[in-house]
């Protein structure tokens, strides 16, 4: 997480909508209907758009997905060689073999 995300993601706002959004999709993956854990903005947050409900809270931008989808989601753009996301959003070293191009 980019430190300057951290406020926005330890705030009430962002858990209360997250929450509320986890149970409104039965906690279900909605890529592929496994369990879902992680609230993926379909938009990513940046500096710019992180104060901007419409951006950042609302349901229209949001999408509930397994590891295994969110890690799909982001693909090659926001993950550099030998790194993924975990179960928790949080990028970490990849212990899965390089994708071959």
């Amino acid at each position: 997480m980019q430190p300057w995300a951290k406020p926005f993601y330890n705030s009430k706002a962002w858990r209360d909508c997250r929450d509320a959004f986890f149970a409104s999709k039965f906690g279900l993956c909605e890529e592929c209907g496994d369990a879902g854990l992680i609230v993926h903005h379909k938009t990513g947050l940046t500096p710019v758009n992180i104060h901007d409900p419409e951006i950042a809270l609302s349901w229209d931008n949001l999408e509930l997905l397994c590891l295994e989808c969110h890690n799909r989601a982001h693909g090659g753009a926001s993950t550099a060689e030998g790194l993924e996301f975990d179960e928790r959003g949080n990028l970490v070293e990849s212990h899965s073999p390089p994708v071959q191009k």
